[in-house]
């Protein structure tokens, strides 16, 4: 993997605390900042691809009401506890 400087700009507050970790690390401060980095771009696609998910799983038009996932919850830790809900609404069904 190649690599490229690229220039970022911090207060003294991040600066200063990052200065520290990498310190306590025994780590470059741009080690650490790479690594920020990276897992920020990876969260933000994980969430990404969830939201991406669920928008796909909601144009097939089939969810769970509120009513159905609300009375599952109540029934949770008691001796009725109900089983996971089915999608109770569809594209057929009236809303």
């Amino acid at each position: 993997m190649s690599t490229s400087p690229y220039l970022i700009r911090l207060d003294d507050a991040p600066r200063q605390s990052l200065e520290r970790e990498a310190e306590i690390e025994d780590r470059p401060p741009t080690q650490l900042a790479v690594r920020a980095i990276r897992a920020m771009l990876e969260a933000k696609a994980s969430k990404r691809a969830a939201i991406e998910a669920a928008l796909e799983q909601a144009n097939e038009g089939t969810f769970i009401s509120a009513e159905a996932m609300n009375s599952w919850i109540d029934s949770w830790d008691t001796e009725d506890e109900a089983s996971t809900p089915r999608a109770d609404i569809t594209p057929n069904s009236a809303w």
